[in-house]
């Protein structure tokens, strides 16, 4: 059996020739044996051995055709992408090393599509595969005749251009793109939206790089555009690859403090508006680093994300917050989930794990969820979220007033609570239009049946004006700064104490 990777050996255009001469010759050496031995055949039928000898010339000349056209056919194949008539991937690197030989400014757009991932898994290849054609039809009508459009694979494309000022008027097609993306493309019968993101590379004569390197420039300032909110257009700059490798770094330290146990829990109580008893604490993770430096979650989270370690470390989240909680008896434990947890098919099927593993009542966990996690990916979201429901899990929305929720939106994705962004309670005490959409968002809650939590709460009028407004919980540092676990062991005996009738003072960690 021949491996599947072996190819048939191909022969050089002389190889060829010289293969059909021999066929030729050898044809003929027969046709000469068949006229030397069958004369009578010659004598009686001249022309049935004439048009014979015809049709093998016929035959010969139409096979050396083919032997000739192969090669310029096959040649086309490897340089353009079937699917969208575009350039290839192979005939970029041809074009930026051949550009690349003159004295002219070359410049390259990455562009990848923002959601094809999902309208292609929900609709199907066939109707994905048509919105790839006509994006690539957008692309090439965009970009006219100035630049010469590729499709690198999956849903990546690429324009290059070359001469006076090429960057820019590349850049200005860009932009262009963007704004035709913002309306429906059709595909299969559907109007569909997708967006992009764009990533500019330039190099000049004194400064020229391989057409890999100008590439990899490229493919990091999309990947800035993408970090940015997408639909933009982002030039490469050399403190991207610093950034990269610091990123790195911070990778490599957190697979080794994964190992080395470095990371904790810090438990942030959240106060019954009313009455002021604890009635819920959220779970903060926090790296220990050996060497002290200090690195927030905002810095740490989003590199696991990329990474993919948020979701081990997720999972450690959530079974030590389960372990510390179950002690907590009537206390809701709420933990953040981030988008890339979510958006992993996994990951209910691990909380299910681990929820029968701890033993810990589904209806006390509330997984707190921002609006990006939804919006990134709607289908798969909702998917994983009605699985999740099943459990008896409660899902919050975070960070509530800093998007574009929609009452449709928040119909949807039918959640439990609301939190309200710490951005509008740190403004409301000077700004009419936060205070106003302090009470709107809690009156729509209201009316959709779910509870409200003011959060980053640090002074006394802000707490004022959420009860007077009408939210359920309050959290912040005006009542309880984050603490480790066995300070809430101590918070839990004394709210249980006062509870049962017994007196006992207040914890020096209550400052209101």
């Amino acid at each position: 059996m021949v491996p599947k990777s072996a190819k048939p050996p191909r022969l050089t255009h002389l190889g060829r020739v010289w293969l059909l001469l021999g066929v030729a010759g050898l044809l003929s050496a027969l046709a000469g044996m068949l006229v030397v031995v069958g004369e009578l055949v010659t004598r009686s039928a001249p022309a049935l051995l004439f048009a014979a000898s015809l049709a093998l010339y016929s035959a010969l000349l139409v096979m050396l055709a083919r032997a000739f056209a192969q090669p310029g056919e096959r040649a086309i194949d490897r340089t353009t992408d079937p699917l969208s008539s575009l350039a290839n991937r192979r005939a970029l690197h041809e074009d930026l090393a051949r550009h690349s030989r003159g004295r002219e400014e070359v410049a390259i757009a990455l562009i990848d599509l923002d959601g094809f991932k999902a309208i292609n898994d929900h609709f199907g290849h066939s109707v994905g595969d048509m919105l790839l054609k006509s994006c690539a039809a957008l692309l090439r009508d965009t970009c006219g005749e100035e630049a010469k459009c590729y499709r690198l694979g999956g849903d990546e494309f690429a324009a290059v251009m070359a001469g006076h000022a090429a960057g820019t008027i590349l850049e200005g097609m860009c932009r262009m793109l963007l704004e035709r993306l913002a309306a429906p493309l059709s595909a299969g019968g559907h109007e569909l939206v997708v967006g992009a993101s764009i990533g500019l590379a330039r190099s000049r004569k004194g400064d020229r790089c391989p057409s890999s390197e100008l590439l990899r420039r490229a493919d990091v300032a999309m990947y800035m555009s993408k970090r940015g909110g997408k639909m933009r257009c982002t030039w490469f700059n050399p403190a991207f690859d610093e950034r990269r490798e610091m990123v790195r770094g911070i990778e490599d330290d957190l697979r080794r403090s994964l190992d080395a146990e470095e990371f904790g829990l810090l438990y942030q109580p959240l106060i019954d508006a009313g009455s002021g008893r604890i009635v819920a604490v959220e779970a903060l993770l926090r790296w220990h680093r050996p060497d002290g430096r200090e690195i927030g979650p905002t810095t740490f989270v989003p590199v696991a994300e990329e990474t993919g370690l948020i979701n081990q470390i997720g999972v450690w989240v959530l079974e030590q917050a389960m372990r510390d909680a179950q002690r907590w008896e009537g206390i809701t434990l709420s933990v953040n989930i981030s988008a890339a947890q979510l958006r992993n098919p996994e990951f209910p099927i691990k909380l299910g794990e681990l929820l029968e593993q701890t033993g810990f009542p589904p209806e006390r966990l509330e997984l707190e969820i921002t609006e990006t996690c939804l919006v990134l990916d709607p289908v798969v979201a909702e998917r994983s979220l009605a699985m999740i429901r099943a459990f008896g899990v409660h899902i919050s929305l975070d960070d509530f007033g800093t998007g574009y929720a929609s009452i449709g939106f928040l119909r949807q994705f039918r959640f439990h609570k609301l939190k309200l962004d710490r951005s509008l309670i740190s403004t409301a005490s000077r700004d009419d239009g936060s205070r106003a959409m302090i009470i709107s968002s809690i009156a729509m809650a209201r009316a959709l049946d779910m509870e409200v939590t003011a959060e980053g709460v640090e002074t006394r009028e802000q707490a004022d004006l959420v009860r007077t407004a009408g939210a359920d919980h309050i959290q912040g540092w005006l009542f309880y700064r984050p603490l480790p676990a066995a300070e809430i062991d101590r918070l839990y005996a004394d709210q249980t104490a006062q509870e049962i009738g017994l007196h006992r003072p207040d914890t020096k960690d209550r400052v209101a």
